[in-house]
């Protein structure tokens, strides 16, 4: 072969193998689907969406994160807040794990408090700090329905499709919150008492202390108590962020002062407003176990409780030490979610391997489908509904 020919052999060969490389590029890219932001809808002919509240402090970046992971769905929306006591680099770490992502990346529903609040555990900074996550998620999102505060210690017991299949039955101004009149011991050891709680108005971390003397029991209105764990609904926050009259503002006076005043500020507010006293279904959807008699927080969940935890039919549970082994097998039999990756529902169309994470693809956001768990949620619904639906008065 001549060196004429075999400079046009090169080139030719050059330019065949050139074409078929880019054939070959073009049929992966035409078949292999990129993620893109499906659009939410909201309204009475669509699902129900959750605003979600996710809170911990020094050391729990990882345990948010989890937690977010196992509760994520396109179409709520999510608000995170490491305390302050949690540095700033913590912080920057959950915000880089938060938007590696993709979903998350694309449809940009979560976000991260970056000016923290000190919170004291008996003190009211607990009620401040959740109020200004409601206002932030009620002024990020018009859609969302209903208002779930977490802690770090906490984890689902089914899929957002799951609850927001439950959900879909209930009417959209109902609030699930657990409530008593029968204030009990609490009156003398917890209303009475005047306590101040330093976080308010201190940098440094500091305890809470009591005065000497204590108040009587108001009579302007009545005190109300029970589980400060809460699935509020949007109506309700509103209510107490905007208060269109001064009962909200009152009571957030008086229980400024007042010893572990989570358990008390919201049932005492919906039970004293006209407008919201017979939304109240009384539960709080969570499954704890606790001494009896009750010390100040319930056992630590382990594998030994998860039987009785799936058939309670609760939406969540706490609480857990961090990475125990129950919550992975929550993760593989419930969740069905891998190491590192959102709990899949029926929004994530991407195939399941080891090397392919579900929800890397997604479809139509709005479409939602029930897994294991649906029957056990729909059941409780369902008899909590009867209760309420039977009572006349449910703040009694």
């Amino acid at each position: 072969m001549g060196a004429e020919k075999r400079w046009l052999f090169t080139l030719f060969s050059g330019a065949f193998l050139s074409l078929l490389l880019l054939l070959l590029y073009s049929i992966s890219a035409f078949s292999s689907p990129k993620p893109f932001p499906s659009l939410v809808h909201h309204g009475v002919h669509y699902p129900p969406s959750f605003a979600y509240y996710v809170y911990g402090n020094h050391g729990d970046e990882d345990r948010i994160l989890r937690l977010l992971l196992a509760i994520y769905h396109p179409r709520n929306r999510y608000l995170l807040h490491l305390g302050a006591e949690a540095s700033d680099d913590e912080r920057y770490r959950l915000v880089a794990a938060v938007k590696s992502v993709p979903a998350i990346r694309t449809f940009g529903n979560v976000d991260v408090v970056g000016k923290p609040d000190r919170i004291t555990y008996m003190g009211s900074t607990n009620i401040a700090t959740t109020l200004r996550g409601a206002a932030i998620l009620l002024r990020l999102d018009a859609g969302w329905n209903w208002f779930i505060a977490l802690s770090a210690l906490d984890y689902p017991l089914m899929t957002q499709d799951d609850l927001s299949h439950a959900f879909s039955s209930v009417r959209r101004d109902l609030n699930f919150i657990d409530h008593s009149s029968d204030l009990g011991w609490k009156e003398f050891q917890r209303v009475q008492p005047i306590i101040v709680d330093p976080a308010i108005y201190l940098a440094r971390r500091s305890q809470i202390f009591q005065a000497t003397e204590k108040r009587t029991t108001p009579d302007a209105f009545k005190i109300f108590t029970g589980s400060q764990w809460t699935v509020l609904s949007r109506s309700f926050l509103e209510y107490c962020i905007f208060g269109w009259d001064n009962m909200p503002r009152t009571l957030l006076m008086y229980f400024n002062n007042v010893m572990l005043s989570q358990e008390s500020y919201f049932q005492s507010v919906i039970c004293n407003a006209p407008e919201f006293r017979n939304t109240t279904v009384n539960s709080d959807l969570r499954y704890m176990i606790w001494d009896n008699p009750p010390k100040m927080e319930p056992h630590f969940l382990g594998i030994s409780d998860y039987d009785q935890m799936v058939q309670s039919g609760a939406a969540f549970a706490r609480q857990f030490e961090k990475d125990d082994p129950v919550l992975d097998m929550i993760d593989e039999r419930i969740l069905k979610r891998g190491l590192n990756r959102a709990a899949p529902g029926a929004w994530c169309s991407g195939r399941k391997g080891w090397l392919m994470d579900p929800c890397s693809q997604w479809g139509d956001v709005n479409v939602i489908k029930t897994g294991p768990q649906a029957k056990k949620i729909d059941e409780t619904i369902t008899n909590l509904l009867d209760d309420w639906n039977s009572q006349s008065n449910s703040c009694t």
